[in-house]
């Protein structure tokens, strides 16, 4: 177990800090372990003999179209993504205005 912090002898500052850093490494920590439930669901999936797409994915699915994979990642949160489709995240066009490169986002 993590070792207490006295919060309440933090500042304002700190605090918020700490808010950001836990906000991100909840997102971390989800990202991680949902790779860790799909990797176990699609090792079942082949031990049955089906594809994941056969068992959750292909015909059948209403509303618009087909979900599309993600293409591009915020570095300092995995856990914003975009596909490539659509308006760009406000994530990626900070960093496109500050001199980055699109492809330096790819997945």
């Amino acid at each position: 177990m993590a070792p207490r912090v006295n919060l309440s002898k933090m500042s304002l500052k700190d605090l918020l800090t700490l808010q950001e850093e836990l906000e991100q490494e909840i997102a971390n920590a989800r990202l991680r372990e949902r790779q860790e439930v799909l990797s176990r669901m699609e090792e079942l999936a082949q031990e049955a003999g089906f594809s994941m797409n056969e068992l959750v994915g292909g015909k059948g699915r209403k509303g618009k179209g087909s979900a599309s994979a993600a293409k591009y990642a915020n570095p300092d949160n995995r856990a914003e993504t975009w596909t490539g489709r659509g308006r760009k995240p406000n994530w990626l066009v900070d960093k496109l205005k500050k001199g980055g490169n699109i492809e330096d986002y790819a997945i």
